[in-house]
């Protein structure tokens, strides 16, 4: 990473780890890794997306990672605000290698031609009014080409482009946004950084179909994030506001 100061200076590469969200949290139960160690793997027995969602991946195709942050800086109330930072910086790197337009579906989901190309996995630890360290989990398809048919609306940066990735330079790309979009959150750029996670969310302003955690559907047109990373919704009803838990979006095949 020669152009970056810290973020992935300090690599553990493994063929396979259950995860590597649980082997950073092990290590910075054990010591205190320089910021910005980063865990890799080619592949993950127990891989998790967001609210333990299972994430699947082909062994040796893709970019399996985690990254370990320590941003006392900033109080737990905006913690929104990294998750944004982190969303944005996986972003960047999917539009920078593939040449193509890329969208952040709420709350941290990356897009490819309307197909999810990368998801992200947080985890913090706070300790009093401070965040301790955060985990930064990050799962990016590359060069898979099959995917299960259980795992819908799946894509990677091998089939929207037509071509195959050299995984190293598509993980130097990624650590070097990961690490402009820390810093820029690190330095105050917090309005910057909310417009311009606004400006690539999928679907806003426009009407889109949801589901209650019931399965009642409904629409609405997501029409704000709010600070704390409640979406903000226009239904029939009015002007709602839903936690991750509290709602479900519903994709079209």
């Amino acid at each position: 990473m020669k152009n970056n100061l810290f973020v992935g200076k300090v690599q553990h590469a493994f063929d396979v780890l259950p995860s590597t969200n649980d082997y950073a949290l092990e290590l910075l139960a054990k010591s205190e890794p320089a910021e910005g160690t980063v865990i890799l793997a080619d592949n993950q027995t127990a891989g998790r997306g967001q609210y333990g969602s299972r994430w699947y991946s082909a062994p040796g195709e893709n970019l399996l990672l985690s990254v370990i942050l320590y941003p006392h800086w900033l109080l737990p109330v905006h913690q929104w605000l990294l998750s944004e930072a982190m969303s944005l910086a996986v972003r960047d790197a999917v539009a920078a290698v593939s040449g193509k337009p890329a969208l952040i579906k709420w709350p941290n989901d990356v897009y490819l031609d309307g197909r999810k190309t990368a998801g992200i996995l947080i985890q913090s630890s706070l300790n009093g009014s401070h965040i301790q360290h955060v985990v930064v989990g990050i799962g990016l398809n590359v060069n898979q080409c099959r995917f299960p048919a259980d795992v819908p609306h799946a894509t990677s940066l091998a089939l929207a482009c037509g071509h195959l990735f050299d995984r190293g330079a598509v993980l130097e790309t990624l650590l070097e946004a990961t690490e402009h979009r820390y810093l820029q959150l690190r330095n105050g750029s917090e309005a910057a950084i909310r417009q311009a996670y606004r400006s690539h969310l999928m679907g806003l302003g426009q009407c889109q179909t949801f589901a209650r955690p019931n399965g009642q559907r409904f629409e609405g047109t997501p029409i704000d994030v709010l600070p704390d990373g409640r979406l903000l919704v226009r239904t029939e009803k009015g002007q709602e506001t839903y936690e991750v838990k509290e709602i479900i979006w519903i994709l079209e095949n």
